[in-house]
C-alpha cells in the first residue's frame, strides 16, 4: 500500500454482501449494470436550486434499504459482521465533490495542494473540522441551515445507487479517477460517468470526509445510523488518486484524526429535506 500523505492515516475496507434483497428502491445484482443517468425507481428529479452561496448542484436521493458489510474476495475483517440499514428519509447529495473555487467563494483561500488543477477541481488538503467549519459558513450565507457532511450510511447508500456489489460499474476507468487511472493528481469533477442516482466522483478523484466516528458495524438491523458514540477517528469514503483501485470501492473505508489533512481528502455536502 501506498504511505499517505501528512498526518498518520489508517485505511481499512468495508463491502456489501452481493444477497441483499431491499424494499425502497429494489436493489440490483452488481451483475446487472445500470445505465449512465437511467431513472430509478423512486427517483425525484434533481434539486433545481443549488446552494445559493457557492452554486452547488443537489440530486435528490429516495429513502431505502441496503446491507453494510462485505463477505467479497476483496473483503477484510472489518467490514463483517453484515449490517441492514434502512435510510428512512429523503436527503439532497452534491452532484460533485466540493470543488476548489467553490470552497474559496466560502472561504477566501484555497488549501489545495493541487491548485493549479482549477477551480473545478475538487479541493483537498482539508481536514474535517475544516469541513465542518465551511458547513458552517455556508449554513449561514444560504440563511437555511440545512446543508452537512452526509452519514457513513447516507454516503454508502448514495455510492452504491441501488446495485449490490463493492462496485457500481464493470469498468472502473469509466467511474473513476483512481490508482494508476488518476496519473497521480485529481481531475475537474464530472469527467467520468455519473452513477445510476446521477452522482459523479462517489469513486475515486478524492477521497470525501462523512459525518461519523470510526466503529464496528453493529450486525442487527439498524435506522438512520450515526457511527460510533465516541472515539477521535473520523471516517472517509470512495477510493481516490493516490491509492490502489483496491480502494476503489463504494463499500472502502479509511479513517484519521478529525484535524488530519491530506491531497487525496475533500468532502461534499448534503442538504436535508423538510
Amino acid at each position: 500500500m501506498r504511505e499517505a500523505i501528512g498526518s498518520v492515516l489508517v485505511l481499512i475496507s468495508m463491502g456489501f454482501s452481493t444477497g441483499c434483497a431491499a424494499q425502497i428502491p429494489q436493489l440490483r445484482d452488481s451483475a446487472e449494470q445500470v445505465a449512465p443517468g437511467a431513472d430509478v425507481p423512486g427517483l425525484e428529479s434533481e434539486s433545481p436550486e443549488p446552494a445559493a452561496a457557492a452554486g452547488m448542484e443537489f440530486v435528490r436521493i429516495p429513502a431505502g434499504e441496503f446491507l453494510m458489510g462485505s463477505n467479497s474476495p476483496d473483503a477484510e475483517a472489518s467490514e463483517q459482521p453484515v449490517t441492514r440499514v434502512l435510510i428512512s428519509r429523503a436527503f439532497d447529495l452534491g452532484k460533485y465533490e466540493v470543488t476548489q473555487g467553490q470552497w474559496e467563494a466560502v472561504m477566501g483561500s484555497n488549501p489545495s495542494r493541487f491548485d493549479a488543477c482549477g477551480s473545478d477541481c475538487p479541493v483537498e488538503t482539508v481536514s474535517w473540522e475544516d469541513a465542518r467549519e465551511f458547513i458552517r459558513r455556508l449554513n449561514a450565507m444560504d440563511g437555511e441551515g440545512t446543508y452537512r457532511l452526509p452519514t457513513e450510511a447516507e454516503w454508502e447508500y448514495s455510492a452504491r445507487a441501488v446495485t449490490a456489489g463493492d462496485r457500481d460499474a464493470a469498468d472502473l476507468d469509466a467511474i473513476a479517477w483512481c490508482g494508476e487511472i488518476s496519473a497521480d493528481r485529481t481531475h475537474p469533477v464530472g469527467g467520468k460517468t455519473p452513477n445510476a442516482f446521477g452522482l459523479h466522483d462517489m469513486i475515486g478523484n478524492v477521497y470525501e470526509w462523512v459525518e461519523d466516528r470510526y466503529g464496528p458495524y453493529p450486525g442487527e438491523a439498524v435506522t438512520d445510523p450515526e457511527g460510533a458514540g465516541s472515539g477521535s477517528m473520523r471516517v472517509f469514503r470512495g477510493g481516490c488518486w493516490y491509492y490502489s483501485v483496491r480502494n476503489c470501492r463504494s463499500s472502502y473505508r479509511g479513517y484519521d484524526v478529525a484535524g488530519g489533512q491530506h491531497g487525496f481528502l475533500g468532502f461534499r455536502v448534503l442538504r436535508t429535506v423538510s
